[in-house]
């Protein structure tokens, strides 16, 4: 797949087991999309549900799941400790390989649609996806619960939904569908039966009461094991570890006399959150991905099969006599840099949710590098088979298409990767406004070389229909690169 979304749905039900298969066969029987993990809790009452795919595919897969818990979750029958709004209570769309958080927005705006008037239930656009700043963080949705939430909705035109009816659907109530950066859900749990201690404790290490960055926090109880938990969910593992999560929490029990029971995640976790967390756990620093075994093994064998060159093995690549890789894997690569500037500039101003974005863009053109240089050799290939061969116009076509489609997704991210840095030049030191001016530069260059390229292989398309969306694209990457222009 060269476009990859995940979508992590929570669900009002963590007690039967019946609804969670229907819920989970909604996600297998989805072309196009995979299952990847699933829990239930039973304290929580909540499932969770991780399934990635293609962007057509992962909206569907979505859709089904809400009409599975519409029918048959009633929130009017439900208690438990975790706080919800809806049946379905949130659905985020999170960027994996070759989609952009604008993308993620569109596909929430999509679902939202369909939702709102198929189901009549008032849905919620939130986080990068919200169109009101009451409406970003996930928790000013759900305070109050379904009460709060209905009375805002009945007094307050801010609290009007994005799609759907303007009350609560009755039995399944309202749902925040959104785009976002992954996130860890990460729990301690406590050797005590006092909710009032895990919610103290919560309130002292969470970000919204002066705590840890990026770090939202509740305490719950759960009956069933009789003990308490901290529930947390970092956003940002960089600047926050999951260990240093763990830590804030043992430190804050132990003024309290209470021991730490042990801690889970729920859901998946990226594997550089946890290597971020055994480095910050030993003290290690520096510390580098590259030191890790598996990780340097991976990248020299990959150098050695030629399909990843060193930076010095690349440059030599493009100076040989041959066509690839020429035009456009250099404009990605430059985007990459450009964005790896933008990167470093976030950093240093403490704006994780770029960085981490301007970081998904450096991979993605990273990876573009790479993609340029098949799609050329693809269509290369296809001219040569002889012109009376019945698979040449097919393979000619589907070459070209693909040949237009990597340069414009390289206009496109470098757009994005110029606005962000544009952003960024207001926010840092001056010592490092001429970095962020270097990678401005390099965005609109790497910008203009991808549509350069697009527009050579767009006239020679057969497919009106795919010539006429390609066009579109660029008619908006153009005018994007336009804006850009105009701030140098």
């Amino acid at each position: 797949m060269d476009q990859i979304i995940a979508c992590v749905p929570n669900f009002s039900e963590g007690r039967n087991r019946a609804t969670i298969q229907a819920l989970i066969e909604a996600v297998t029987s989805t072309a196009g999309v995979a299952l990847l993990d699933h829990s239930m809790d039973p304290d929580h009452h909540r499932a969770v549900l991780t399934f990635c795919g293609t962007p057509e595919a992962i909206v569907e897969a979505a859709f089904r799941t809400i009409r599975i818990a519409t029918d048959l979750i009633d929130l009017r029958k439900h208690v438990g400790a975790h706080p919800r709004v809806g049946a379905t209570d949130v659905v985020p769309f999170i960027p994996i390989r070759g989609i952009t958080m604008e993308d993620c927005v569109q596909l929430a705006k999509q679902l939202g649609e369909k939702v709102g008037r198929e189901f009549a239930i008032p849905v919620f656009l939130y986080e990068r996806a919200a169109t009101h700043a009451d409406h970003v963080p996930l928790e000013t949705i759900r305070r109050g619960g379904l009460e709060g939430l209905a009375f805002r909705m009945a007094s307050d035109p801010d609290w009007t939904p994005d799609f759907g009816p303007h009350r609560l659907h009755q039995s399944a109530g309202a749902i925040a569908i959104g785009a976002r950066p992954p996130l860890i859900a990460y729990n301690v749990n406590l050797y005590s039966k006092d909710v009032e201690i895990a919610r103290s404790i919560a309130r002292v290490i969470r970000h919204s009461s002066g705590g840890l960055a990026h770090l939202k926090a509740i305490g719950v109880e759960l009956s069933s094991r009789g003990m308490v938990q901290v529930a947390m969910n970092v956003t940002d593992y960089q600047v926050t570890p999951i260990h240093t999560a763990l830590q804030a929490v043992k430190t804050e029990a132990g003024k309290r006399g209470i021991e730490v029971a042990g801690s889970e995640l729920i859901g998946l976790v990226p594997q550089a959150a946890l290597d971020h967390a055994a480095a910050a756990s030993l003290k290690l620093d520096p510390f580098a991905p590259s030191r890790i075994l598996e990780t340097r093994i991976a990248e020299t064998m990959l150098k050695k099969d030629g399909t990843e060159p060193t930076l010095s093995n690349f440059l030599a690549a493009v100076a040989e006599a041959k066509p690839t890789p020429a035009g456009g894997s250099v404009a990605a690569l430059v985007g990459a840099l450009a964005a790896s500037l933008g990167v470093m500039g976030a950093r240093l101003s403490q704006q994780s949710d770029w960085a981490v974005r301007l970081l998904e863009l450096s991979r993605q053109l990273h990876r573009l590098v790479q993609e340029d240089s098949k799609a050329y050799s693809k269509l290369s290939d296809a001219y040569k088979i002889p012109k009376p061969h019945p698979d040449r116009p097919r393979a000619i076509a589907m070459a070209l298409q693909r040949a237009t489609e990597v340069p414009l997704e390289i206009a496109e991210a470098a757009c994005e990767v110029g606005r962000y840095l544009h952003a960024l030049r207001e926010k840092v030191k001056p010592a490092v406004r001429s970095d962020l001016t270097v990678g401005f530069t390099m965005a609109i260059a790497a910008a203009q070389s991808g549509l350069s390229t697009a527009n050579t292989n767009i006239d020679s398309l057969i497919n009106h229909e795919l010539m006429n969306l390609f066009q579109a694209r660029m008619a908006k990457a153009t005018a994007n690169l336009d804006e850009l222009m105009a701030l140098c």
